[in-house]
């Protein structure tokens, strides 16, 4: 259990979900032109798991002395699980999800994909050894390396696909999932400096600057509550201008997705404590998942 939690296996989890609700939810039902197999797809999980988890362990080895201030409870790496050990299991992770994408992407004739995977490992390593402690470019960074987790699928199963007959329904697919994939960035955004106000004393003798140690708790709790009316109000946006007459949709979209994040809103206008942090990050991670289980219903509002 202690190497599960070291890698984040909910997370992985939630990940290999969304991809697998792109691919046999959205693609699928919606009779676009993929190139993968099943098999094909199963490696491209493999390899995005394999990433992430490399990234979620090298995370924990650069956070050790914050982790104990802000989550001593959870501190695996010098108690249950030796540096050293970690650090292999970093190293095993890259090369497998590293080897694994440059097959993947030799098999569908796009050889220089397997580059991304490479960039994905060294920025996650940047992340952790160094971007992290920089005012928002941490953020703003992993934020969009959870937005890629989905990208990826349409990159490597819709994109080759793609040819001049097809390019129309290709195209809109596509959209869905970069509409998807900027929900995602934003999300997880507010979520990346929630949790920085959670774990502002730990950050604080770690060195590190993060938006709520440069210019306060009050400041960017109301950043916070800024961005999540801008979510809120871009979501609304989205609703009218692409579901208007997709009835399933929108009412998933106004009781899944808007209420809860106006909920959010609310509690997070005055919130203070690291209880109240601790709430906030929970309930932006329920809506994150909320917003990706719609993703399976757009079969049935557009083609009804």
């Amino acid at each position: 259990m202690k190497y599960l939690n070291l890698i984040r296996y909910q997370n992985l989890l939630f990940i290999a979900l969304v991809q697998i609700f792109i691919k046999y939810g959205l693609f699928q039902p919606l009779g676009a032109d993929t190139v993968l197999s099943t098999f094909g797809f199963v490696l491209l999980i493999i390899a995005t798991l394999c990433i992430a988890a490399a990234g979620n362990i090298i995370n924990d080895i650069y956070d050790v002395e914050i982790d104990k201030i802000n989550k001593p409870s959870k501190v695996l790496i010098g108690k249950k699980i030796s540096e050293r050990t970690a650090n292999r299991l970093f190293i095993i992770f890259n090369v497998l999800g590293v080897s694994i994408g440059f097959y993947l992407s030799n098999s569908i004739g796009k050889p220089s994909f397997a580059a991304l995977f490479i960039v994905f490992w060294a920025l996650l390593y940047l992340y952790a050894s160094y971007l992290k402690g920089i005012l928002l470019i941490g953020n703003l960074l992993i934020s969009a390396l959870v937005a890629m987790s989905l990208i990826i699928v349409a990159l490597f199963d819709l994109l080759p696909a793609t040819t001049a007959q097809n390019q129309t329904v290709q195209s809109a697919i596509f959209k869905i999932v970069l509409h998807f994939s900027l929900f995602a960035f934003f999300i997880n955004l507010i979520r990346e400096i929630v949790k920085d106000l959670q774990d502002i004393n730990g950050d604080k003798k770690g060195g590190m600057s993060t938006l709520a140690i440069a210019i306060g708790r009050k400041r960017t709790v109301m950043i916070v509550f800024l961005l999540g009316v801008f979510m809120v109000l871009g979501i609304v946006f989205y609703m009218y201008e692409y579901l208007y007459n997709e009835q399933i949709l929108l009412l998933y979209f106004l009781f899944a997705i808007v209420a809860p994040l106006l909920y959010f809103c609310i509690k997070s206008y005055d919130a203070e404590t690291t209880k109240e942090f601790a709430f906030l990050s929970k309930l932006l991670k329920i809506i994150m998942f909320l917003g990706m289980c719609s993703i399976p219903l757009y079969q049935f509002a557009i083609m009804k």
